[in-house]
């Protein structure tokens, strides 16, 4: 656990010393010029992506909530000083009576300072002193733990938005090459239908289907566009303005199928100790329980030693000077102690134990939603994996089909609606199989997350 707090803290460090990002010319980061692995995304997310930049404010504001909550425990000093002047109407002196035989009258000055400082240093709260100490090093770990949580949330989204790129770009080959194909065939039917060989009709079919399949690659491209700007918000990158369409992002890594093996009542056992959002739950419990300790320390005294020194213009001896001044040190003990609060304290218990009780029933729930999400996220793994086992081979068979087809036609034996089919049905296969990889990488990555696993070192190199 400690090992994991240092690792996120600094992370903060060092996401937040680094620059984020170094221009090459008039607004123009140097990323951008080069190809971009799916490694140095997670790297600049990191560093950029205004999400985890907000969270590592919220971390450093966490910060004071530590020190302010350490506050009850260290002594606390206060100088103190004033200076006053009064009308001498308004001030009342000291005479003796007529039959004294010492005749006495004193006058106190209009001019009068005093200035002082001491220290005040509780020794006893009711215990409030040890679990203020205790709830600043719980507080530390807990918003270490949040921030953790954005951490990982927006890699998994940055990693999922590099791979819809990376699908979006496989999706436009597909379709640029089943449009080629089919242009192909339109100009070999216009051809035959020039020589006489064939009707009017094929020609048609064919124009027809090269028609259809223009849309989809349309799409396609539109869909790439989409990607990439969203991959480019997730970096923090505001393009410029003149960009329309070409979005300057190369990425270099492609859509794989690594093998991911996972046993289930494994992956379980981890989510539980690793996922960040428990570990920020259950130190919301510690920090409850601390708060029961504080509202029932209204029922106990305080004690507290405290020692200074003061001074002021003397009152009787000289009152006409200024400077003449008295001072002294004093020390001594206080103890206070609320026999009767009108039932304030009671009141704050009540509220403490239930919002204690409710934080152990968050745990318990969030502890089920976890463990649902990993078996939701192996789930969906192993439906991606068998999807793209299931393809392994339909790929090789559409192409071969489509081989066939085209030598059946030339040799006069095949029909070009066999063609056609044999090109859709290859374009289809494509179009799965890169659907199925995407699928796959995202399902992983998902499990990954929902495992509690380190996503940045996760990142296949």
């Amino acid at each position: 656990m400690k090992k994991l707090f240092f690792c996120a803290w600094m992370l903060v460090c060092w996401a937040g010393s680094a620059p984020a990002q170094t221009n090459t010319g008039a607004g123009v980061p140097d990323w951008i010029t080069r190809p971009l692995s799916l490694a140095d995304v997670l790297n600049l997310v990191l560093q950029q992506n205004a999400t985890i930049l907000k969270a590592k404010n919220d971390l450093e504001a966490s910060q004071g909530i530590v020190v302010q909550t350490r506050a009850v425990a260290l002594p606390q000093v206060q100088i103190t000083g004033q200076y006053k002047q009064s009308e001498r109407s308004a001030i009342e002196g000291i005479s003796a009576p007529p039959s004294s035989p010492i005749p006495l009258s004193i006058i106190p000055p209009d001019q009068n300072w005093n200035a002082g400082v001491q220290i005040v240093q509780s020794i006893y709260e009711g215990g409030k002193m040890v679990a203020a100490l205790r709830a600043a090093n719980v507080t530390r770990q807990q918003a270490l733990a949040q921030y953790q949580t954005v951490m990982e949330d927006t890699l998994l989204s940055a990693r999922i938005a590099y791979y819809d790129v990376l699908l979006a770009d496989q999706q436009i080959t597909v379709h640029e090459a089943s449009v080629n194909l089919l242009q192909h065939e339109l100009e070999d039917q216009q051809r035959r239908f020039d020589a006489g060989t064939v009707p009017h009709f094929n020609v048609l079919r064919a124009d027809v289907a090269v028609a259809n399949e223009r849309p989809n690659l349309i799409q396609a491209r539109n869909n790439y566009r989409i990607a990439k700007n969203n991959l480019s918000n997730l970096l923090g990158y505001n393009l410029p303005r003149q960009i329309w369409e070409d979005i300057p992002l190369d990425l270099r890594d492609v859509l794989d199928a690594a093998p991911y093996p996972v046993d289930l009542p494994t992956a379980i056992q981890q989510a539980l100790g690793r996922r960040t959002e428990l570990i920020a739950l259950r130190k919301t419990t510690e920090l409850q329980r601390l708060n029961v300790v504080n509202a029932k320390a209204g029922y106990k005294p305080t004690v507290q030693l405290f020692a200074g020194y003061t001074g002021n213009n003397s009152q009787f001896i000289d009152p006409t000077d200024l400077g003449y001044t008295i001072n002294g040190w004093n020390a001594g003990a206080q103890v206070s102690w609320n026999i009767f609060d009108g039932l304030l304290t009671h009141g704050k218990v009540v509220q403490a134990e239930a919002l204690y009780a409710k934080s152990k029933t968050d745990v318990e729930d969030e502890s089920r939603q976890i463990e649902l999400q990993v078996r939701t996220a192996y789930s969906d793994f192993i439906e991606a994996r068998e999807v793209l086992e299931s393809q392994k081979t339909v790929l090789a068979e559409a192409g071969e089909a489509q081989r066939e087809a085209d030598a059946r036609a030339a040799a006069g034996t095949g029909t070009q609606l066999d063609v056609l089919d044999a090109q859709t049905s290859l374009t289809q296969a494509r179009t799965t199989n890169v659907q199925a990889l995407h699928d796959y990488d995202t399902a992983r990555a998902r499990l990954e997350r929902a495992i509690g696993a380190d996503l940045a070192s996760q990142t296949p190199k």
